[in-house]
Formats: C-alpha cells, structure tokens, sequence
C-alpha cells in the first residue's frame, strides 16, 4: 500500500469560489431585463465563460502535478500477504527455518531430497526509503513549480482575452441599439416628409413623381430598420455566448456611445510594455527554463542513487501463528553504462533550443500585434474627427435643402439625397465611436494591460 495522498487546497478553494460566483449569477440571470453595465458583464463572464473552467482544470491540474512529484519523497510503505504450498526442497528447507519449526530430523537425507508438501503463510511489512535519487525528485517539483507558473499566466491570459470579448460585444449591442434609434428617427422624418409632400401634391403644388419618390424613401428607411432590427439580435446573441448564458437571455444595457478620448504611448514603449506584460511571452520564458532543467535533470542521472529500506516479516503453518524476522538496510545504486543517457539528454537539448525559437517568433510576433494595434486604434480616432464634422455639415446642408425645396428651388431628389447622407453621417460616426472603444482595447489586449475595464467606465 503507498501513501502518496495531499490535500488540494488551493483546488478546493477555487471550486467554492466558482460554486459560489455561478449560483449568484445564475440568481441575477432570473430576473429578466435586468440592466446590465460593462463592469458587470465582465463579472459573469469571468464566472460562467467555458474558457475560464478551463483555465482553473488547467492550475488544478499542474497542482496535482506538484503533489506528485513531492511525493516521491516520500517513503514506500507497502504490506504484502502470501501463501504457498509446495514440496520443492528448497522451498521446504528455508520455510522450515521461517518457521522455527527446523530439527535434527530435518538433516536426513529423505528429508533433505523428498521432502512432504509444506504450507507456509507469508505476512510482511517493508519501507524504502528515497536518501538520494539523483535529483530527480527535485527536478520533478522545479518542473511543476513552473507548470503552475504557466497555469496562472494562462488564467491570466484568458481573463483578458475574455474582457476583449465581452468589452466588443457589449458595445457591439449599443452600436445596434444605436442603429435602430437612427432607422427609427429617419422613418419618423421620412414619414412626416411624405405627409408634407402629399399635402402638397394634393393642392397642385409638387408633382407626382415627389411623392413617388418621398415613399420610396420610407421604404429604404423601413428596410433598413429591419436590418438594423436582424444586427441587434446577432449582437445580443454573440454578448450572451461572451458572458456563457445562455442565446435567448435578455438584457437592458442603458449605456451610451458617447464621445471619449483615450491616450496610448508611442509604439516603442507599448511594445516593451507587450514584452513586460503579455502572459503568452511569460508562459514562453517559462517553457525555456523548464527545457533547460530538463537538461539538467537528464545530466543528474550520471549520480549515484541511495535508498534506504526495512521490512518485517512473519511466517507459519497459519497466518496466525509462524515465526518473524527483519532486515534493514540501505543500497547504493550506480549507473555504469546507460546508452538512453545521451539521447536523453540531447532530447531535452532540442526541446530547449525550439522553446527558445518559440519565444523568439512570439517576440516577433507581438511586436506586430503591438503595431497593428496602434494603427488601428490611431485610424479609429482620426476617422471619428472626420465623421463628427460630417454629421454637422450633413445636418446643414438638409436644413438649406429643405429650405430651397419648399421655396421650389431644387427638386426631391436633392432632398432624398441629404436625408441619406444624414443618415448615413449619424450611422458612421456611431461605427467609428464603436471602432474607436475597441481599437483601445485591443492596444490594451495587446500589451497585456486589459486587466479592468475601467478606462470604458464613465
């Protein structure tokens, strides 16, 4: 029987709390319609997200790992209980003295070659114990010591990975819920529009073809507030997978897509930053030093192993009676000739020099994310400049439009036409809004920064 048994703490402690998180979640998700703000949103999906179950099996998992390897510094004990029959002399002999039970009637020889069938009953109780096995325990636990590191930088990893997703998706539903709002608002002006020109027509003052073209236009208006209408529920169903409920649950986010500035640094300090923070970068500088332990544990082989061990034993006629015995001592193991050694430690050599490969190409490859999210995120905030001067001198030029068409100096179409740019400049500037929150996070995302979502919180 080994005992090789530890208590998980810490595993124990991130279950409760999961427990405790999920049934509290599950309480809010009861209550339908219930307004929903970013912070929170990111608060359940830390707690119902598949991916973060993931990530916590993952740190339970390199737990396990450490507490096996721990315990193979740990002595041995095994019991053991056998029972033989046999006529074998050599067998009978040694049971005999086992026994206690050997005479001067033993030494004839028909005893000696033709022994009767003997019954012995064997009980025994042995430790060995590891006082020197070459270091490999030690680079066991270094190794599961750094497994754990890796867990908690892909927690971490997931976590951000997951407030991006929730914080996109989040504004994802304003920026539907925007569109509506615009679709709902160009049909009301549409539709007083063509009350207007049916007035008109009606007394000889237009011609038909202006309120032809007037119902036209609520009908691209209406179209597009189906569309719109389609977008809101995609967007609502992708922040509902973000936060792990279920399709159909159903929110109240009172948020708006106001007007923000955000700050970054030059791209040179953001991509030191990316190196200093991204968790994939630290589980890459941790898969290099566990290669190179495994180097040195493979090289660790050459040294002697000791252990010590005892046993007590028992034997008889019966398992309840017999005679017992006991050893102890201790053994010195040395390993002259093992042609697997060099290979070993070559194998480990090579999964060193690919860990360090790695990290360089993900070096490289961050850098580039770093790039690419700045340029974005600079995009983003140049194009929202642009299109909130547009939406005012959109608005103008429907006002004058609309002025000159009622004084019969331009024709429906040119009024047709400044209605949809309107639209189309109120839509863009909502967009890029929209594309400038997430080109932010991204910046965050990408030099391992989005631990909160605070900059977002008004």
């Amino acid at each position: 029987m080994a005992i090789r048994s530890q208590v998980n703490t810490v595993g124990a402690l991130v279950l409760c709390l999961a427990f405790m998180n999920a049934g509290r979640f599950a309480f809010a998700q009861s209550r339908p319609n219930e307004t929903l703000t970013l912070s929170e949103a990111v608060e359940i999906a830390l707690a119902r997200n598949p991916l973060t179950r993931v990530s916590a099996a993952g740190r339970q998992l390199a737990d396990a790992q450490l507490s096996a390897a721990r315990a193979t510094r740990w002595p041995l004990l095994q019991a053991s209980e056998s029972v033989t029959t046999s006529n074998n002399p050599v067998f009978v002999f040694g049971s005999l003295l086992e026994q206690g039970r050997f005479g001067a009637s033993n030494f004839l020889l028909s005893s000696l070659n033709n022994p009767d069938a003997l019954t012995n009953f064997r009980a025994g109780l042995s430790v060995r114990v590891p006082l020197f096995d070459q270091r490999q325990s030690k680079a066991r636990i270094d190794l599961a010591r750094l497994g754990q590191q890796q867990a908690d930088q892909q927690t971490e990893l997931v976590a951000q990975q997951i407030r991006f997703e929730v914080l996109k998706s989040y504004y994802g539903v304003l920026l539907a819920q925007s569109r509506v709002v615009v679709a709902d608002e160009a049909i009301e002006n549409a539709t007083a529009d063509l009350k207007r020109i049916r007035d008109r027509f009606e007394t000889g003052f237009v011609v038909r073809s202006d309120l032809l073209a007037a119902e036209v236009q609520l009908s691209e208006f209406r179209q597009q507030k189906i569309e719109a209408t389609g977008e809101l529920a995609i967007a609502q169903a992708t922040l509902n997978t973000a936060l792990g409920l279920p399709l159909n649950s159903t929110h109240t986010i009172t948020d708006q897509l106001s007007e923000r500035s955000f700050l970054t640094e030059a791209p040179d300090d953001l991509n030191r930053q990316a190196l200093q923070n991204r968790p994939e970068y630290a589980r890459a500088m941790l898969a290099v030093r566990g290669n190179a332990r495994q180097v040195r544990g493979a090289r660790d082989e050459i040294l002697p192993r000791v252990d010590g061990f005892a046993s007590l034993g028992a034997s008889g006629r019966s398992p309840v009676t017999g005679s017992s015995d006991y050893a102890v001592g201790a053994s010195v193991t040395i390993n002259i000739f093992d042609a697997g050694r060099k290979a070993r430690i070559n194998l480990a050599r090579a999964a060193e020099a690919i860990a360090q490969a790695e990290q360089e190409q993900l070096a490289n490859q961050i850098s580039l994310e770093v790039v690419r999210a700045y340029q974005q995120f600079v995009s983003a905030r140049e194009r929202l400049q642009v299109v909130a001067l547009t939406t005012t001198q959109t608005g103008e030029v429907l006002r004058i439009v609309q002025d000159r068409y009622r004084e019969g100096l331009t024709t429906i179409t040119e009024v047709i036409r400044a209605e949809l740019a309107l639209v189309r400049a109120r839509t863009d500037v909502l967009t890029a809004r929209h594309d400038h929150y997430v080109a932010y996070a991204n910046v965050l995302l990408a030099t391992g920064r989005l631990k909160d979502v605070q900059p977002f919180v008004l």
